[in-house]
């Protein structure tokens, strides 16, 4: 793989929704990576603009074949049912180069990890970098649906070893890291 985007947090917003696909489809990646929280909006999020967890389904099924997904922490059991690809997994790992690419909500502790090893999360909606327990960079797509702290509802390109965090709403870069 080349190219690939990755997204957290839609909270059954089917306006973000549409915005994140219509991202996708633009930037010609070959997978769409969502990293958990997706159709639910959680107890302690207020309703996202749009909040329409039927039409999600329907708009996250029409790319079932395109979709690499992992819980989060508002996901469950009944979301599977509606949804057409696995979304319960509370990792993956993906090949990327040289180094594998750990997905993850975020909302768990991380096992022990290799050097080689970057880990990509969501759920704290705060796009970025950190540095993690374990020492190395944690990369955070942030929200599509519901940033926090004046953040952009957002997701990440991964073009070869370039992340770009995209602003949903204008479509811009805000912010470059290398892998």
């Amino acid at each position: 793989m080349k190219k690939i985007v990755i997204a957290s947090d839609i909270h059954g917003s089917a306006y973000w929704c549409e915005k994140l696909l219509s991202f996708f489809e633009n930037a010609g990646a070959e997978k769409l990576v969502l990293l958990g929280d997706l159709l639910y909006h959680g107890p302690r999020n207020p309703l996202p603009l749009g909040y329409d967890t039927l039409s999600v389904t329907k708009q996250l099924n029409a790319y079932k074949e395109k979709i690499v997904a992992v819980r989060g922490n508002c996901d469950s059991e009944v979301d599977q049912m509606v949804l057409e690809f696995p979304c319960l997994a509370d990792y993956a790992l993906l090949p990327w180069g040289e180094r594998t690419l750990f997905l993850t909500h975020g909302h768990l502790t991380l096992p022990t990890l290799e050097k080689n090893v970057a880990v990509v999360q969501g759920h704290t909606h705060l796009a970025g970098v950190t540095t993690g327990e374990q020492g190395g960079q944690v990369f955070n797509d942030g929200s599509v649906a519901l940033p926090k702290s004046g953040k952009p509802h957002s997701c990440i390109l991964l073009e070869d070893d370039l992340l770009s965090w995209i602003d949903l709403e204008t479509g811009a870069v805000f912010f470059t890291q290398k892998l």
